[in-house]
């Protein structure tokens, strides 16, 4: 796989092509579509090798792999009319968009692979979820921190869910410290802490030898502080409000491929 092309370069475009970029195995050359042009002029004054090509045609003709990375409500007016041949393959990186919806937007034989490639994957360190399986694009994906490809459609959504819950996880993090801040503490210290902190959950994530519910108990002591914050704030109410949101999205996402082809 010497030649890849992106159609949108917004932050999983940009990411995808800095952790192309980021190893130390050879790159493949990356030819990039206008849209996001800043973005793009970026990456190939970074990057030797990346080129920003006249339209999304050029992209698709100059190579292998094609991964878009649209945003859903802009796919058809950007993917209008462009003829992709049967032997190209097709990483499609839309959230809540089917193959089926996509196939029929690019009336192709292409091999089309569903993907959910995270920021993350800038820097190596981001597993990629895949439908179905194929090897040029787990191979991708390997190189990029790591794939696991999934035997249905059902499983790719559930995972999907899964990835909805990221900004939730930030929103927590920034209430810690307006928390902190209403208490007194500067800004900066505030932030700084809770960023250390939890950079080092994060690290405790790395150890698969434990699991994450022991991950929990070895971080608490009994009637201590983490004990406290956890059975009085994430208690079974707040549990089950959290499984209620991820059942609601999930029958969506599981519908959205049978709706997506209605504009």
């Amino acid at each position: 796989m010497k030649r890849i092309g992106v159609i949108g370069v917004g932050e999983i475009g940009q990411a995808i092509v800095t952790g192309l970029y980021g190893g130390t195995d050879e790159s493949p050359e990356v030819f990039l579509s206008p849209r996001g042009a800043r973005t793009a002029a970026e990456l190939s004054e970074r990057h030797e090798g990346v080129r920003v090509c006249a339209d999304n045609q050029e992209v698709v003709d100059r190579s292998e792999v094609v991964i878009i990375a649209l945003r859903p409500s802009g796919r058809h007016e950007a993917l209008a009319g462009l003829k992709v041949d049967g032997d190209k393959v097709v990483i499609n990186a839309m959230s809540g968009v089917g193959n089926d919806d996509l196939r029929r937007t690019l009336a192709t034989d292409a091999a089309l692979v569903r993907a959910i490639p995270l920021p993350a994957i800038r820097e190596r360190r981001s597993v990629t979820v895949t439908y179905p399986s194929h090897p040029t694009v787990d191979s991708l994906f390997e190189r990029l921190g790591g794939v696991l490809p999934v035997a249905d459609e059902a499983a790719f959504n559930v995972f999907s869910a899964l990835t909805g819950t990221l900004t939730a996880h930030y929103s927590y993090l920034a209430t810690l410290t307006s928390w902190a801040i209403g208490h007194g503490l500067a800004s900066d210290d505030a932030d700084g802490y809770v960023r250390s902190l939890f950079r080092g959950v994060g690290r405790a994530l790395s150890d698969q030898t434990r699991s994450l519910h022991q991950l929990a108990a070895d971080h608490e002591t009994p009637k201590g502080n983490n004990e406290r914050i956890r059975t009085t704030w994430f208690d079974s109410a707040n549990s089950e409000a959290l499984n209620k949101a991820l059942d609601e999205l999930l029958t969506d996402l599981d519908e959205e491929p049978r709706n997506s082809g209605q504009r």
